[in-house]
């Protein structure tokens, strides 16, 4: 359980980044990277720099209140990138934070409001509930396990509004950007892309992969963790630095709609769903695999999981599946010809074959035979380490800033 604070504010799990510049000792270490990596932070040493043979009692005493200071803004630092314990919001004030639930939604095709609700700036999403009975202590107790976890790969759900039978309403720190899908496929403009390059590309198969690793194997839960909803429309891409949030990190475990790995009327999205979940209705890590294979085929493609292709011949529409795309470049040894033609063929065309044959595995039929997220992250970190030396090879920038406004 989370120690209880005095203040009803939430904490910005954000470490301050004004903080961070003006710590002084040497030993001191951004609190994001060790969010990043799941390690935890070092802390700076109590011995002043500088007390050695001919230093002063003056320099020393000054060294050691730099020290001192550097200790301070440290520890407020990992303050604040701490969870904290799970608001509970009233209907009503999900309301008065919505307009009534007039406010523009986040996205047509979603029940979701960009709002502020207790001077943060925050997403509402709205979700049914699926508990036949105990629902408010089922909410509560998952509530107060999900929400101490923390990653920076993982946007946070800071609390939970319960006050509706069939509804809860679940309340994450809003992140600016775009999805995902968004960013892949621009409607208005099919030849361009924000995601332009194979690194910034590899950039967000790395942060997906340590975000769906730790939401399976290190949120400290004991529980078999199940996102349930991974794809590339809940996946936010940040500007300008193109990294990449998992959105709705807990809301299947909330809303009930599973229990165990038997699934509860639950609908899947087109593309994603493994062959288990259509032909069983059961879900499990192996499923969220899945789903990330997928999501990571539609980043070397651009593409989306299914299409339809209208056959003259036949007057009729073709399906399209994007994992027997991926096999067939594989097989034929066509694989540049199958990569997002808007990379503009500057990729290393060896590190994109395995990456390629990684997302595959990860959609193998059979889900005894796809690698655990451990696994699978593991290699997508190899790769985009590769990516990078081939990068610096061919003396192409890692780093860019981009706007996501229409051009």
């Amino acid at each position: 359980m989370c120690k209880k604070k005095k203040s009803t504010d939430a904490i910005d799990p954000k470490p301050s980044s004004r903080n961070i510049r003006t710590a002084r000792s040497s030993a001191h270490t951004d609190i994001s990277s060790a969010s990043r990596s799941g390690t935890n932070p070092s802390y700076p040493s109590a011995t002043p720099p500088g007390t050695g043979t001919g230093t002063d009692f003056s320099n020393k005493t000054s060294s050691s209140k730099a020290s001192t200071s550097s200790s301070h803004v440290s520890l407020a630092s990992l303050q604040d990138s701490l969870p904290e314990n799970p608001h509970i919001y009233s209907f009503s004030e999900i309301r008065s934070a919505t307009n009534n639930f007039l406010s523009k939604k986040i996205s047509s095709s979603s029940s979701a409001w960009h709002c502020s609700i207790r001077g943060k700036d925050v997403a509402i999403i709205q979700r049914k509930l699926r508990h036949s009975s105990n629902a408010s202590d089922h909410v509560r107790h998952r509530l107060s396990l999900i929400c101490k976890s923390h990653h920076s790969t993982v946007i946070k759900l800071l609390g939970a509004s319960l006050s509706s039978s069939d509804y809860i309403y679940l309340v994450y720190e809003f992140i600016p950007g775009a999805n995902l899908a968004n960013c892949l496929r621009n409607p208005k403009n099919p030849n361009f892309t924000v995601i332009s390059t194979w690194i910034s590309r590899m950039q967000i198969a790395a942060d997906l992969a340590h975000g769906l690793e730790y939401i399976h194997h290190y949120t400290g839960i004991d529980l078999q963790i199940v996102h349930n909803h991974i794809k590339s429309s809940s996946i936010i891409i940040t500007d300008p630095s193109l990294n990449a949030k998992i959105c709705n990190f807990g809301a299947a475990e909330l809303t009930g709609e599973f229990a165990g790995e038997e699934i509860a009327e639950v609908e899947g999205t087109r593309g994603y769903m493994a062959p288990e979940f259509l032909a069983a209705g059961i879900v499990s890590q192996k499923s969220d695999v899945f789903a990330f294979g997928v999501v990571i085929l539609e980043l070397l493609s651009g593409e989306e999981p299914v299409r339809y292709r209208l056959d003259q011949t036949k007057n009729d529409y073709k399906k399209i599946s994007l994992i027997e795309t991926a096999k067939d470049a594989i097989e034929s040894g066509l694989i540049r010809r199958w990569i997002d033609r808007r990379l503009k063929d500057s990729f290393p065309e060896d590190v994109a074959e395995k990456v390629t044959r990684v997302a595959l595995d990860c959609v193998h039929v059979e889900p005894d035979k796809r690698p655990d997220m451990r696994r699978a992250a593991g290699k997508i970190s190899k790769l985009f380490l590769e990516s990078k030396a081939w990068s610096e090879k061919m003396k192409i920038p890692t780093e860019f800033t981009v706007s996501m406004a229409p051009r």
